[in-house]
């Protein structure tokens, strides 16, 4: 668990780098934007795709992009030193997140 979570601080830092609408003070604040995340896809995540599973299946799954920007806005409400500058840079930075978490995950697995 230590691990995933420490994929994901450096995921979000990374994107920090390649997103100029995403930014995120420090290391710490890319913690504690992790471990809010992690709450908030473990605990908010199914409930939203239980609500939007019409729009979801309309779409075809491409509706989920849209839950996990809200889940990431969400979470950068929370934590100071964090700030997402809109509704297209949450999308990008969400589906970035998975690309780059996947990769990391999949290189130290």
């Amino acid at each position: 668990m230590f691990i995933s979570l420490l994929i994901n601080t450096l995921s979000l830092l990374a994107i920090t780098y390649l997103l100029q609408g995403v930014h995120i003070k420090s290391f710490w604040s890319a913690l504690i934007l992790a471990i809010v995340l992690a709450v908030i896809n473990t605990v908010v995540r199914p409930l939203a795709l239980i609500i939007s599973l019409p729009v979801n299946l309309l779409t075809l799954g491409l509706f989920t992009f849209v839950v996990n920007a809200a889940m990431l806005k969400m979470a950068s409400a929370f934590v100071s030193g964090v700030y997402i500058d809109g509704w297209g840079t949450a999308i990008i930075a969400a589906i970035l997140l998975s690309l780059i978490s996947s990769i990391l995950n999949w290189a130290i697995h």
